[in-house]
């Protein structure tokens, strides 16, 4: 029997990098989704984890960097995908979520085997997570509403990629745990 995890890629972020102005029209309009996704997983009883960035505090723990990402410009962005009390977080340093992290071994746990991966950026840290997952023999689900971008044609070519490349499921988030 198939388990799966809503895997929440950055979306605690402070945008206050070379790329955020690129980034932000796309955020903007994926966060209500997001936040929608997010609802209807929990309902569902998914499992939430959040994998985020650290922004090179190694000392940083999840409520740091969440009250960090709150207390910047861009705290609207923030505020509605908030972890709840139940979600996991898991600090990454690169790209893949699963690059130098413990989330294989949480997932094991978990006995998940089904991801499905939310937030940003498409056509980096979204499309390398996909890879990694693929690598490792996890089913992997996009909402392709659901994934911010930089660069349009990048993120298609991304989403095309995790699709035919590594037999990812794209479909809108409307989709799933309706």
């Amino acid at each position: 029997m198939s388990k799966t995890a809503l895997i929440v890629i950055d979306m605690i972020n402070t945008y206050d990098h070379p790329d955020a102005d690129l980034l932000l029209p796309s955020a903007r309009r994926v966060v209500p989704v997001a936040t929608g996704l997010l609802e209807r997983a929990r309902r569902a009883g998914v499992p939430v984890v959040y994998v985020n960035d650290n922004f090179g505090q190694w000392r940083s723990h999840h409520g740091e960097l969440l009250d960090t990402a709150l207390a910047g410009p861009h705290a609207d962005l923030v505020e509605p995908l908030r972890p709840d009390d139940e979600s996991l977080f898991v600090v990454k340093a690169r790209h893949s979520v699963f690059f130098e992290t413990p989330l294989s071994y949480l997932l094991d746990q978990e006995g998940v085997d089904h991801l499905v991966l939310c937030g940003q950026v498409t056509e980096q840290c979204v499309l390398y997570s996909a890879l990694d997952a693929h690598i490792r023999h996890f089913d992997v689900t996009v909402p392709r509403d659901a994934v911010a971008h930089i660069h349009a044609g990048l993120a298609d070519a991304a989403l095309e990629m995790m699709e035919r490349n590594m037999g990812a499921r794209v479909c809108d988030s409307s989709e799933l745990w309706t």
